[in-house]
């Protein structure tokens, strides 16, 4: 019995001992994350210097968007006989469908030809995202 006794109290011992290597693991991560952070905003200042730089290009316009174009006389019933460039002619053919109330009332990208549209789209439906090609075949 005195053998048992005597391994009893050497655990208890070494028990404590583990409990206290613990804590200082946990102490060394937390200074590991410190200098993490202090190292972010060091790129961040640097992102926006590129950014400065990236603007001193200037845009130049598509010539061939902005050229203008004759219209055909059954497209010019509808955004006048003046030339005006493809991207205004989208815009007047948009604003007659719209005022005219032309668009499919369950798909929207539908458009249901009036008697003026038709002649330029050759056919009583079209596509919004057709109605350009069929358009193009009208300017000049």
């Amino acid at each position: 019995m005195a053998t048992a006794k005597k391994a009893a109290p050497a655990k208890k011992a070494a028990a404590p001992a583990k409990k206290a290597a613990a804590p200082a693991k946990k102490a060394a991560p937390a200074k590991k994350a410190a200098p993490a952070k202090k190292a972010a905003p060091a790129k961040k200042a640097a992102a926006p210097a590129k950014k400065a730089a990236a603007p001193a290009k200037k845009r130049t316009p598509n010539a061939a968007f902005m050229k203008a174009l004759t219209p055909s006389s059954a497209l010019a019933a509808i955004v006048g006989a003046a030339p005006l460039p493809r991207t205004d002619v989208t815009k007047k053919v948009w604003e007659y469908i719209k005022k005219h109330k032309l668009q499919d009332e369950v798909q929207k990208r539908i458009i249901n030809a009036d008697a003026k549209l038709k002649e330029i789209f050759g056919k009583a439906k079209a596509d919004m995202f057709e109605m350009t090609k069929l358009i193009n075949s009208h300017l000049k």
